[in-house]
């Protein structure tokens, strides 16, 4: 059986500065975001739209201060109403108490969903159209965020056979069992596999809202697939039908991810990607 490493959480201290791995992990999902965006701005039609002075470099700095802001608000609120209510229903103060920990990925895409809508409507633009186009630059920084939770030890897998080459033990779980590593299960789902497909897709001709509606589909199935090697939440376990609060979270994601492509493909005057 393999030993997770025990990596130092600091990767860098400076006197009485502390750099925290986990924070270059998002530096890093921060700067394949960005180098994405630039480079979906060269391929049509954006490019075409850059040209007319529609779309410009700053109006990623831009969507990335909102996207940042939304995944802060929505994944920690998300948490405190998804995973917990009714503790934080009677510590109202501790929904604040963001140092404790506790963020919902959920939560945080409906976040960036209000932020993109809030963003859409400054710049007076079709709030799909901007949802397909940061769609395909999201995946890495998803891939980047497990690589963090790996590098802590946290939000280990379930239990896994001992014959398993790449079974893990995690001290951090307070057993030495072996388990599934499924921070790299994600990694390489929601993370690569996801964004070599949306990628694909995005170069594609396809009507607004489909490269949006595939993101919804692809990251659902990856997120429940995935649910099912990673230890659910102690303090909820397996809700009815045996599967996690993750799991029933993904499902109206699912669904409204196929909506949204049954939509895109029957509304003929869709824009064009």
């Amino acid at each position: 059986m393999l030993i997770h490493p025990q990596f130092d959480p600091v990767a860098l201290q400076i006197g009485p500065l502390a750099i925290h791995w986990y924070g270059l992990t998002y530096l890093a999902a921060f700067a394949f975001f960005v180098g994405l965006a630039r480079l979906r701005l060269r391929h049509e039609p954006y490019a075409a739209e850059v040209a007319k002075d529609l779309w410009s470099p700053q109006d990623i700095e831009d969507i990335l201060f909102y996207g940042v802001m939304g995944v802060i608000l929505g994944g920690r609120i998300g948490y405190c109403l998804f995973y917990k209510p009714t503790y934080y229903a009677e510590h109202p103060l501790e929904v604040f108490a963001v140092w404790q920990g506790g963020m919902s990925f959920h939560g945080g895409m409906l976040g960036v969903f209000v932020a993109t809508a809030v963003f859409a409507w400054q710049k007076k633009r079709h709030w799909l159209w901007v949802t397909d186009f940061i769609a395909p630059c999201v995946p890495t920084g998803l891939a980047c965020g497990r690589v963090g939770n790996f590098i802590n030890g946290e939000l280990w897998g379930r239990l896994a056979d001992p014959q398993l080459p790449w079974a893990m033990v995690f001290p951090q779980s307070g057993s030495m069992l072996p388990r599934h590593p499924s921070q790299v299960y994600q990694f390489l789902g929601e993370g690569v596999l996801l964004f070599v497909v949306l990628w694909l897709f995005a170069r594609k001709p396809s009507p607004m809202g489909a490269v949006s509606g595939v993101f919804m589909v692809g990251y659902g199935l990856m997120r429940f697939l995935a649910e099912y090697f990673r230890e659910p939440d102690a303090f909820l376990g397996l809700l009815s039908a045996g599967l996690s609060m993750g799991q029933w979270l993904c499902v109206p994601m699912i669904l409204i991810g196929l909506a949204l492509l049954v939509w895109a493909y029957q509304k003929p005057n869709a824009r064009p990607l």
